[in-house]
């Protein structure tokens, strides 16, 4: 057996693995971050500012764990991986819209958080006032929600792809 028959071979289960990881933390960040933008801000936004600050305060304490992190950051990983294992296994449009997925989240998800919520939060955490914080980070969180969102369904189109080609 050469080795280019048995690479292949070998690589697609990585492969699967690699996608399914992709539309779990995809999925849970999509979730995670509508849940804030639809539930929990504006839950925080009925309570005295000084309070909601308070309470957004110990939530951006917290929620820097590993679960959250891990989830975070796996999903451009994960779909980059997923989608060039694809694309040397010969599944081109699949492979392509896990490359995309993993776009769309770097641009739409991780990039808003670096360049947006985090420094928000960090306002938030040296004193910052509700009133600065809230909209702006909520109007960003939705902006995440909604490329999370798009990265989950760009792999769950990838995955439909690929059986299509099984």
């Amino acid at each position: 057996m050469s080795i280019t028959t048995a690479a292949p071979a070998a690589t697609a289960p990585v492969a699967l693995v690699a996608a399914v990881l992709t539309l779990l933390t995809a999925g849970a960040m999509a979730g995670l971050f509508l849940g804030f933008s639809v539930a929990v801000m504006p839950g925080l936004d009925s309570l005295d500012p000084e309070a909601a600050a308070d309470a957004m305060r110990r939530v951006n304490e917290r929620i820097l764990n590993p679960l959250f992190l891990s989830a975070f950051t796996t999903v451009p990983l994960t779909a980059g991986a997923a989608g060039g294992l694809l694309l040397w296994l010969g599944h081109r449009a699949a492979g392509w819209a896990f490359l995309l997925a993993a776009v769309v989240y770097l641009l739409g998800t991780f990039l808003p958080t670096a360049a947006v919520n985090v420094p928000l939060n960090d306002a938030l955490a040296a004193g910052g006032t509700w009133s600065d914080y809230s909209p702006r980070w909520t109007t960003w969180n939705t902006v995440r929600a909604a490329f999370a969102t798009l990265t989950l369904l760009l792999s769950a189109g990838g995955l439909c792809l690929w059986s299509r080609d099984a």
